[in-house]
């Protein structure tokens, strides 16, 4: 399965409150409810302090990268899956 939640929109100008209506969800929820489920899942995330800590938290797989964005300028996101990304 894959999940894109909105970005994390603590903090002002974060780019969750900016780019989405519906922005306020429960992050750490969304990491409890993956972590009781069965299914495998990638996932795309912002790589803010607090989404790397449920990352641990929940002993989920992570690699980082950078995507482009709109404007053509680069950002660091995070990849997290249930299983190892590479073997």
């Amino acid at each position: 399965m894959f999940l894109d939640p909105p970005y994390t929109a603590r903090g002002g100008k974060r780019a969750g409150s900016r780019l989405y209506d519906h922005s306020n969800i429960d992050h750490a929820a969304l990491f409890s409810i993956l972590a009781e489920h069965e299914a495998n899942f990638l996932m795309t995330y912002d790589p803010a302090p607090e989404i790397v800590e449920l990352i641990h938290k929940h002993d989920f797989n992570a690699v980082g990268l950078f995507v482009k964005n709109g404007h053509h300028n680069k950002m660091r996101e995070i990849v997290i899956t249930s299983e190892p990304l590479f073997a």
